[in-house]
């Protein structure tokens, strides 16, 4: 077994701290290296346990401490960098991340790799635009026990260290996967899931809606919604009562009440 690799940087020039602050800011980086980052003490457990790779670990003794970091057993080829409290300062996006930022090596997943309990719980996302909203999607979803999240046609990548941090690691705690509108709707069909969009034409009220099932909750943007491919699509059409002025809500804050109608229903 290889022994544990340390070594220190002081420098904000250093080519690995550059190549951590490019990781940080440009999909394409991550896409081109594999890697992507991961900051903070508990996010980073639940990238650990989750199968994921630390290629990379630095570390801000000051802040993380001997003990919490040595915790996260992040394995025994991986290198760890430390630097010092000003220099993590500068890497860091948020205070209170207890000096770790991690760079993790990209697994990705398909929708084989999906496993499913006996009715399953499926959220699915078309072509959402904002990583802080994913990353609250997956929050409601680990915390309703959802089976999946399926991101369709994604107009953002699910490694953006916003959507991570966001998620507060629900993104590793959540199988989630990206696919085609068209590759997900032939899965979920061959596994007899069904499907219920989210959307004011021709719908009923979301909660006169059977979810005791295997279900799949479909949802799009804001502004404009599902693709006709998912309407056409769908087993049923499901809405939330808007009472007020306004006609649409939150996508993260519609997701949590769908999913937690259907955990209402199968535990009723």
């Amino acid at each position: 077994m290889t022994a544990m690799r340390i070594e220190s940087i002081t420098s904000a020039q250093n080519p690995k701290i550059r190549n951590l602050l490019l990781l940080q800011e440009k999909s394409k980086a991550r896409r081109e290296q594999g890697l992507f980052v991961v900051e903070g003490r508990r996010e980073l457990e639940h990238a650990l346990q989750a199968g994921f790779r630390a290629r990379t670990v630095f570390v801000c003794p000051e802040l993380a401490g001997g003990d919490s970091f040595a915790a996260q057993n992040p394995g025994p080829d991986t290198l760890i960098v430390e630097i010092p409290q000003a220099l993590y300062r500068k890497v860091a996006y948020r205070d209170g991340t207890e000096g770790v930022i991690a760079e993790m090596e990209v697994r990705e997943r398909r929708l084989e790799d999906l496993l499913l309990g006996e009715n399953p719980l499926v959220m699915v996302l078309e072509s959402v635009e904002k990583p802080g909203n994913l990353g609250a999607v997956l929050r409601s979803a680990d915390a309703a026990h959802a089976d999946a999240v399926i991101v369709c046609d994604p107009l953002t990548d699910l490694w953006n260290p916003n959507l991570i941090r966001a998620s507060i690691g629900a993104v590793f705690t959540v199988p989630t996967v990206c696919a085609t509108s068209e590759e997900t709707i032939g899965w979920l069909r061959a596994r007899g899931i069904r499907i219920l969009t989210a959307q004011l034409q021709d719908s009923s009220w979301y909660y006169d809606t059977d979810m005791t099932g295997g279900t799949a909750l479909v949802m799009g943007t804001e502004s404009t919604g599902l693709t006709e491919i998912w309407r056409r699509a769908a087993d049923a059409h499901i809405r939330i009562p808007m009472l007020g002025r306004l006609d649409s809500l939150n996508v993260s804050v519609s997701a949590a009440i769908l999913l937690f109608e259907a955990v209402r229903q199968r535990n009723a």
